[in-house]
């Protein structure tokens, strides 16, 4: 399997390639927060945001062009609340009307980058995001309780609980959660000892880490180290 990814123009997406080897086996996705609009050589997809890890049978050849969008960007440029498509992976003629998705579906098979770079550069000047969005994303990612985000941006944790559904499928816990699970894995993928690892992200102790990645994705820390997929 080779992956790689890089900067799109637009703030909070980013634009990723991956093709899979003749023999591959189920990819454990994990949860990142996103969603993304994914061309898989035949159509094009709306990966939702996952509350946890799923397992993707990705025929083996297939090559992927994908934009995966953070901070509440999908939502807005898509026209489709997170929470619409949570844990789902629909055809995109399924949530948009079907001639819209049938052309932008012909100009992605035409030039995969380019077509979704062109149209996301155009739905960004035409849709603008939320900005609550990347407001509370950039907080979750600095670690801050639910109580403080709120408390930042004048809404009562409830209120926001339910503005941030929508914008990313769950509330500012959830997110936060699953955040700080990307950093701790990237910590440990660098070689970090799992102790350091908890401490640095935020964990009350290693156990406490092991306990929280077990229940986002169904595995231990040592069994993730090395795995490269997320959604």
């Amino acid at each position: 399997m080779v992956y790689r990814e890089r900067p799109s123009a637009i703030a909070g997406a980013v634009l990723w390639h991956q093709s899979l080897g003749a023999d591959v086996s189920p990819q454990r996705i994990l949860p990142d927060g996103c969603m993304d609009l994914i061309w898989d050589g035949r159509r094009l997809l709306v990966a939702g945001p996952d509350t946890a890890a799923r397992w993707h049978p990705g025929p083996a050849g297939t090559r992927y062009v994908g934009l995966r969008m953070s901070g509440g960007l999908g939502p807005a440029l898509l026209g489709i609340p997170a929470d619409q498509v949570v844990d789902q992976c629909p055809d995109l003629d399924q949530l948009w009307d079907p001639a819209a998705a049938r052309e932008l579906s012909e100009q992605v098979a035409c030039d995969p980058p380019g077509a979704l770079e062109r149209w996301l550069s155009a739905a960004a000047a035409e849709r603008p995001a939320d900005p609550l969005g990347r407001r509370v994303h950039t907080m979750a990612v600095s670690g801050l309780s639910v109580a403080a985000m709120a408390d930042r941006t004048g809404y009562s944790p409830r209120q926001l609980h339910r503005r941030c559904v929508p914008l990313f499928g769950y509330g500012p816990r959830r997110l936060a959660r699953i955040l700080r699970l990307g950093r701790a894995l990237d910590h440990a993928r660098a070689g970090r000892p799992l102790a350091d690892v908890a401490a640095t992200c935020g964990y009350a102790d290693q156990a406490h880490l092991t306990h929280e990645v077990r229940s986002l994705t169904g595995a231990t820390p040592t069994a993730l180290i090395g795995s490269t997929s997320t959604d």
